[in-house]
């Protein structure tokens, strides 16, 4: 009777090694839907930055407000008789913004 119980304790364990470490076991299957879930996240991330830069392109070929904006952020560039002023926290360095050229001076012989 024993001889029986032992070899039914057998053929239940080969049973169960291809549940949990076969082909298509439990942890394998637990690895694929991770490997999903990251890239359903990656899919996400990257669906928001093209939607982000599709509006950027449509802002830059429809109106001239979002090339002033980043003429204006990016270079510093400022429309005629404005004037730009440029305020520095505690612990920052004062960036350079780039001066008007000065009008150039008349020669006299």
């Amino acid at each position: 009777m024993r001889l029986i119980t032992l070899g039914l304790a057998f053929l239940l364990l080969l049973i169960q090694y291809p549940l949990w470490l076969g082909k298509g076991g439990w942890l394998r299957v637990k690895d694929f839907e991770m490997q999903v879930d990251a890239a359903h996240k990656k899919n996400a991330e990257l669906l928001a930055r093209n939607a982000k830069l599709d509006s950027e392109v449509r802002d830059l070929k429809d109106g001239t407000g979002a090339v002033e904006e980043r003429a204006r952020y990016e270079l510093s560039m400022i429309k005629q008789n404005e004037i730009f002023i440029q305020i520095v926290g505690k612990g920052q360095a004062a960036a350079l913004a780039p001066l008007a050229p000065k009008p150039a001076e008349p020669t006299t012989p």
